[in-house]
């Protein structure tokens, strides 16, 4: 039996960057690895955070595919009594890319919850009659505002905060070489006069966005590659983390270097399989570790 403490709680119910890890069709060195049980490296559902200000309500920010598997490894996520029930009362969406909208689907048996989501985003759902699963009598589909505290919970309030970032895969136009801005969003929860800030994507750490994170007592933050051209060094794949969306950890104006005088708890989450920061004794684990940064695993729990 789980034991339900009450107070300011995230659990981190997935920490990898889309597709998880090892990705089902990637042979790379660290799936290699994650496959053959290596202890150096821990395997990962596509990023996903659950927080709670009272631990029975829980607010889940990012809908992952893998949803359904990451509710069944989470107790705390359990039904607490006989019959259909949930401690989830509500999602909030961020992004618009499918590793943050699919888990909706999973979603569908006519279980009552609130779907928190700025004008953008309920729009990607409303033109895709899929989501239609989601019976309306029982989701109901609230629009944020973004830089709005709204009341979502139990003990939280939420302020989507505005991120560089760039449209969807799917939105692109075909053959595109430079990145199109679209829609992008952190979720900054509080509880009890503490900020917790999840940033799943960011294209740049521009002074606007440094100045939003201030805020934050715990920031999980998106640390997708470590380096620009990951991808392509590792010969899989043709885009730079900047043309996909997200600012590298590393390098002048990277993530180690921007977020270094941040007052908060750092963590990297939505990490990719290529990301050298995976395995535990790698030079690149030892950097971001020795700058005060850490590295995000599905199951970790941050008591806020």
């Amino acid at each position: 039996m789980i034991e339900r403490q009450a107070g300011p709680l995230a659990l981190v119910l997935g920490s990898a960057a889309g597709g998880g890890f090892p990705q089902w069709n990637c042979g790379c060195r660290l799936c290699r690895l994650a496959r053959l049980g290596d202890p150096r490296v821990q395997p990962a559902t596509q990023a996903s955070v659950a927080v709670t200000g009272d631990g029975e309500s829980w607010l889940i920010i990012g809908a992952s595919p893998d949803l359904r598997q990451q509710l069944s490894q989470s107790p705390r996520l359990w039904p607490r009594t006989d019959g259909r029930d949930t401690p989830i009362s509500g999602v909030v969406l961020t992004g618009g890319d499918v590793d943050a909208i699919a888990g909706l689907l999973v979603l569908r048996e006519r279980q009552p919850f609130t779907l928190f989501a700025p004008e953008p985003l309920l729009k990607v759902l409303a033109e895709n009659d899929v989501f239609n699963v989601l019976d309306p009598a029982m989701v109901r589909r609230v629009e944020i505002t973004p830089l709005q505290t709204v009341s979502c919970g139990t003990n939280l309030t939420l302020t989507l905060l505005p991120m560089p970032g760039k449209v969807p895969l799917y939105q692109e136009q075909a053959g595109a070489t430079e990145p199109e801005a679209g829609p992008s969003y952190a979720a900054l929860v509080q509880a009890d006069g503490r900020n917790i800030v999840v940033a799943t994507a960011c294209a740049e750490i521009s002074d606007a966005v440094l100045a939003q994170l201030q805020a934050a007592d715990v920031l999980f933050f998106d640390g997708t590659l470590f380096t620009d051209d990951e991808m392509i060094v590792a010969g899989l794949g043709g885009k730079t983390a900047t043309r996909m969306g997200h600012v590298p950890i590393s390098g002048p104006h990277g993530a180690l270097t921007r977020l270094a005088e941040l007052p908060a708890r750092r963590i990297f989450l939505h990490i990719n399989n290529t990301n050298p920061i995976l395995l535990r004794d790698s030079p690149e684990r030892r950097q971001v570790e020795a700058a005060g940064f850490e590295v995000a695993f599905d199951g970790m729990e941050v008591r806020l």
